[in-house]
């Protein structure tokens, strides 16, 4: 791999201007693609297999008509001064304001509740159901402001008005105050790692060239494969946090080269060559694990794996073709201006020269500090992640719902009095449906459910049935008492559930209980029966994939166990945050509740590919020094002398690109924003920059055994370059001022 690699960075050097050529083409037709295409619909989730989607499947067949309605709105208007909103000047404001809507473009009918009776039973809080002939994102600025109107106009008449529902949601979209904080903090980093305005320069410009890429794809193809506003968002924090860190080391070590004499061709070669091949490798395990969600059943976690995996692999071509090309337009720029004024001719110290990695630093001194205190820092650095990690004990796992939003929110407050006037489980009600094609007497049939979902404790209420044109299928409300996050409700799911069963059996009769808070419950459940077999699926991965890159047993079952470490102190954080509200303040969070159910798999799916970046680029330098007659302290120290600051450098950047969308109002954006970002800095500074020199420090040898029956049947990707010096003149090659050559029989 590092041959063919190294030929790769050495024609994009010489082909600068046509690899450039071909990425701004690229670029400009994205562009285009997404200028041009139709705007996505954020569409909700669905499981399956699950009973509650074989319900909303049956639904759309036996009401095709009411299943295909656009978007949805609800005006709740509450009385003031606890005074009757069916008051005379208050049930005028109310139908002045409804009437205000009536023949509006867009809207397709407008429920009065006074007729429907969708009045609290101390009158004071009612509200009125708007549907439109089109979906949310195709809502016009007319039909918005035109509800938004009607509002203001019952406010006037001294009404307190609020509006629920999707017509007013509106899609996230990047670009806001954190996300630039994000961006630049890791600016500000490159600067200070590299020591140069043109290789921070370039870092960020190619990063940004890969995500703009990847973004313009995933909004082009948004209707066609239905990504959501979520695919594009995710695809954009990951293109750019991968794409930074790859071009940071890439460039990272075509400094190095140039210092040690190499010309700037040969330089990137030997840079996409070593650095190169484990970019590739880190890249592709992010890939696999992400495009693995597919295998969950969950469309939509589907694509957010293939959104994710797909600007992971533009990251990886860009840093491999781009970031090589751009070193023959910069050239000797690249290099901190301390290597620069000591190279250039006339300085007296032509080079090589040492480079800032090769001198005792930070990275050396804390290398040797652990090999001094294995046992303390591995105890110290295992109990706090564990410690860390308790809360996660107590993990539920939930979908996110207006509930969640912020007070500041319309939408929110809409909630709030619904809840108030008509009990929390008001919007969260459950639909039962009754399919009664196979009964033979199905008014019998129907009126039998309504009394057995009526006798379950923890039903408030159940509305009259509605049949479809045969009269074959029913479709029941019931309302809960809870809230529809609570875990009352979920028992309350499964209730009705097992209640009806004997229905079934009695009546030949199918009953399926579905609505958004079954599904979520449904989905949340499925989640959990997932997270096992998916972690020791990513697991086996890791370790056989890092047993092929390190040529050892014990290495990859450390990775692995620091990556559980690692993980498992992110759920704990969610955990407190999201859960238990510490520190929820600080990032906006004002309604506690269950960490979204897709959370943990995501996270784990994107931890693990990144956790390998940093176990590849640290381990990598290890090996070579160790496979060259360093001991394995000496290949610790040199390990972290090479990379160590390159490492640190790259999870910053990560953290702070993670951490800038935390400012985002999307609660799944929120979550996954906290997610990574601890789960990053807890695996790069905790687990690979202390448990992974601890434990090596005490296998000694042992941490490179492989049985010889492994090494014949392994296929060695040389992921370090060994075999470069093979295929490239001796004068170029990287002496090795830290340890002795040893016969090729230790090798």
């Amino acid at each position: 791999m590092a041959t063919f690699l190294y030929r790769i960075g050495r024609w994009a050097f010489r082909r600068r201007r046509l690899v450039l050529g071909l990425w701004l083409g690229a670029l400009v037709l994205a562009g285009v693609a997404a200028a041009t295409a139709p705007a996505g619909q954020d569409e909700d989730l669905s499981m399956p297999g699950t009973e509650s989607q074989k319900a909303f499947d049956l639904l759309d067949e036996r009401f095709p008509q009411s299943n295909s309605q656009g978007a949805e709105a609800r005006l709740v208007f509450q009385a003031p001064d606890g005074r009757r909103v069916t008051a005379g000047e208050n049930k005028a404001a109310v139908e002045d304001a409804l009437g205000s809507l009536d023949g509006s473009g867009q809207v397709a009918s407008t429920t009065d509740p006074y007729e429907t009776g969708a009045v609290s039973e101390d009158g004071t809080i009612a509200y009125s159901t708007i549907t439109y002939t089109a979906d949310a994102v195709d809502l016009t600025g007319p039909t918005k402001s035109a509800l938004e109107d009607a509002a203001s106009q019952a406010r006037d008449a001294g009404l307190t008005v609020e509006i629920g529902g999707s017509a007013l949601e509106a899609e996230e979209s990047p670009g806001g105050t954190t996300e630039i904080i994000g961006v630049a903090v890791a600016a500000l980093v490159l600067i200070l790692a590299l020591g140069s305005l043109a290789a921070a320069g370039l870092s960020l410009l190619t990063a940004f060239a890969g995500v703009a890429i990847a973004f313009g794809l995933v909004s082009a193809l948004a209707v066609p494969l239905g990504l959501t506003s979520t695919v594009a968002i995710l695809a954009l924090m990951l293109g750019l946090a991968v794409g930074i860190d790859y071009a940071l080391f890439i460039t990272s070590r075509f400094r190095d080269e140039l210092a040690q004499g190499s010309e700037p061709e040969e330089a990137a070669g030997r840079a996409v060559g070593t650095a190169g091949s484990a970019v590739v490798f880190a890249g592709a395990t992010v890939f696999i694990a992400l495009a693995g969600l597919g295998v969950v059943g969950i469309p939509e976690l589907t694509k957010m794996g293939m959104g994710g995996a797909g600007a992971v692999a533009l990251a990886v071509l860009v840093a491999l073709t781009l970031v090589p090309a751009l070193f023959g337009f910069f050239g000797r720029r690249i290099p901190s201006r301390a290597v620069r004024k000591a190279t250039r001719p006339g300085s007296g110290r032509p080079h090589p020269v040492p480079t800032a990695a090769g001198r005792p630093g930070l990275g050396a001194r804390w290398a040797r500090l652990v090999l001094r205190r294995p046992v303390t820092v591995l105890m110290v650095a295992g109990l706090g992640l564990g410690a860390v990690a308790l809360p996660a004990l107590s993990l539920e796992l939930g979908l996110p719902g207006d509930e969640s939003k912020s007070v500041e929110t319309t939408q929110r407050r809409a909630y709030d009095l619904l809840s108030e006037g008509f009990g929390p489980g008001f919007n969260g009600p459950l639909t039962v449906v009754v399919d009664m094609s196979e009964s033979a007497d199905t008014p019998a049939t129907t009126d039998l459910v309504i009394e057995t979902v009526r006798g379950v404790d923890g039903v408030a209420s159940v509305g009259d049935p509605v049949l479809d044109r045969t009269g074959d299928t029913a479709v029941l409300t019931a309302v809960p008492r809870t809230a529809p996050n609570s875990g009352e409700t979920k028992d309350l799911v499964h209730a009705i559930r097992g209640a009806v069963s004997g229905v079934e059996a009695d009546t030949g009769a199918g009953i399926l209980v579905t609505g958004t808070t079954a599904m979520n419950i449904d989905i949340s459940e499925a989640m959990s029966d997932a997270l096992i077999p998916y972690l020791t699926v990513v697991i086996g991965l890791a370790v056989l994939l890092l047993m092929v890159v390190f040529r050892s047993v014990l290495v990859p079952v450390k990775a692995a166990l620091g990556f559980l470490l690692s993980v498992g102190a992110a759920f704990g954080v969610l955990v407190a945050v999201f859960q238990w509200g510490w520190a929820a303040d600080l990032i906006g969070i004002e309604q506690t509740g269950p960490v979204m159910s897709l959370m943990p798999i995501l996270i784990i799916g994107i931890v693990f590919g990144l956790a390998m970046d940093y176990e590849v680029f640290l381990l990598s330098r290890m090996r070579e020094a160790y496979v060259h007659g360093a001991s394995p302290g000496e290949a610790i120290v040199n390990g972290f002398r090479h990379s160590g600051r390159v490492v640190a450098a790259a999870a910053i950047i990560m953290i702070s690109v993670f951490a800038g969308f935390i400012g985002m109002n999307s609660p799944t954006i929120q979550t996954m924003g906290v997610g990574l970002a601890a789960a990053v800095a807890f695996d790069a500074f905790v687990v690979r920059m202390a448990i992974v020199p601890a434990v090596l420090a005490l296998l000694g040898h042992r941490a490179w055994w492989l049985p010889r029956i492994l090494n014949r049947v392994l296929p060695n990707v040389d992921i370090e370059g060994e075999k470069l010096s093979r295929h490239v003149p001796a004068s170029v090659t990287e002496p090795d001022a830290v340890v002795p050559r040893l016969p090729a029989g230790r090798r």
